[in-house]
């Protein structure tokens, strides 16, 4: 055998390859468009074997994320190991696959210059270890970026012209109504319809959320019960005061949609008389204007009824303890109250640090209009209480990691998304 001559043997390019899918559809088949991509990816490192390139066999798989942000677990996976210097080149099928974000996809590349990584496209034929490679890539990115946000447009246009003639545009569906797939509309649930028309007899007679929400438990009433076309069950939980509030406050009841600030006759039939619907809302705003119907309790627990244990799911209560002339007030998980604090991770948090951070990150979105006074003093609790409960729809504590995740109320955030993960609390 003839032994190579020296300066013959090529380095070996540890090669990785990305995939990304934007939605979920497709991906339990036994062959998905994942699979497709890593293949035509394999293919093209296998035509480069002679340049010692070797494809790594963990796979960096993200299925249904999109590529307008970087927050994808295989994409975080794989630049952590380009900063452990474990690969020499990332191999996609399309530039898009990466990044459709310009912005993200220009740090990325400054990471991988300074960890000397390559950057190769299948289909586009380039590689940004030329300058050329580069050029090319930015421009491509940038038509790439141009397309998603014209689809964007296109989308929100769609759905404003959807509304405007009153037919159904999407989203959770409605108790009392199901979905005619065929049609795309609306169609009355007739039992569904009368427990709707029951709710809100129920709010007038009784006069707040808390009574209808405990009554609606009694009668073991619970929210839309739906399932995907993926076959999950959704829905069907126990009605709370927020879930309640947006069930009372739907425009869809009385055969509206509601687009922005106007509204529109829907195609689906009323199942609430107008005028029951309109005494709901006065007396509703009368509520929020009084401070009345808000949750009172003696220690002014704000997050009483919204914040929840994120690893067991159960709610996480006020309790407090008295030491000397001190109280000190925390919010404790049910499951553990119930089954023992060894039985969760999150155990209890102090209440001060938490309802602290809530606030401030209400005040950070800019949600808080006219809740200081001229000398910069905190709000009383009634108004903390009231911003709390109009603003905030759920908290989720997570105790393993010491994390806190907010969600607001998606009429409190019309140009923001819901979900508003935070930083952990500071030490009480």
């Amino acid at each position: 055998m003839n032994k190579p001559s020296k300066g013959t043997a090529s380095k070996t390019i540890r090669c990785a390859v990305y995939t990304r899918k934007s939605t979920e559809e497709g991906l339990n088949q036994q062959f998905n468009s994942l699979d497709a991509q890593r293949e035509a990816a394999e293919a093209y490192i296998a035509s480069q074997c002679h340049e010692g390139w070797l494809c790594l066999p963990q796979r960096y798989d993200d299925g249904g994320f999109t590529g307008a942000n970087m927050d994808r677990p295989a994409l975080q996976c794989l630049l952590d190991e380009i900063q452990a210097g474990h690969i020499d080149c990332v191999i996609v099928y399309k530039v898009d696959r990466l990044s459709r974000s310009l912005l993200d996809f220009a740090k990325m590349m400054e990471t991988f210059d300074q960890q000397r990584v390559a950057f190769v496209s299948v289909t586009q034929q380039f590689n940004t270890a030329t300058s050329m490679g580069r050029l090319v890539l930015n421009v491509l990115l940038s038509f790439a970026q141009f397309e998603r946000e014209i689809i964007s447009e296109r989308t929100r246009d769609k759905i404003a012209a959807m509304r405007r003639k009153g037919k159904w545009s999407g989203g959770v569906p409605l108790l009392g109504y199901d979905l005619d797939l065929r049609k795309t509309r609306l169609v009355v649930n007739p039992k569904e319809a009368v427990r709707v028309r029951a709710i809100f007899a129920l709010y007038l007679e009784l006069g707040g959320l808390l009574p209808v929400v405990r009554e609606l438990k009694r009668r073991r009433w619970r929210t839309k019960r739906w399932r995907t076309r993926q076959g999950e069950v959704r829905g069907g939980r126990l009605f709370t005061k927020t879930n309640l509030h947006r069930l009372l406050t739907r425009v869809a009841y009385i055969g509206k949609v509601h687009h922005k600030n106007e509204l529109y006759d829907g195609e689906q039939p009323a199942i609430v008389a107008a005028e029951i619907w309109q005494q709901v809302q006065a007396q509703l705003k009368d509520k929020r204007r009084s401070g009345c119907g808000l949750a009172r309790n003696k220690f002014g627990a704000l997050l009483q009824g919204l914040l929840r244990c994120a690893p067991c799911g159960c709610a996480m209560t006020p309790a407090h303890a008295i030491r000397g002339r001190k109280c000190y007030r925390y919010y404790l998980c049910c499951g553990a109250r119930r089954h023992g604090r060894q039985s969760c991770p999150s155990k209890a948090i102090p209440a001060e640090p938490i309802e602290r951070l809530v606030l401030e990150q209400i005040e950070s979105l800019g949600l808080d209009p006219g809740l200081e006074n001229s000398e910069g003093r905190a709000p009383a609790q009634a108004q903390q209480l009231r911003l709390v409960q109009l603003r905030i729809e759920r908290v989720d504590y997570d105790g393993t990691q010491g994390k806190v995740s907010i969600t607001f109320r998606p009429d409190s955030l019309p140009a923001l998304p819901t979900k508003y993960p935070t930083r952990p609390p500071a030490s009480a």
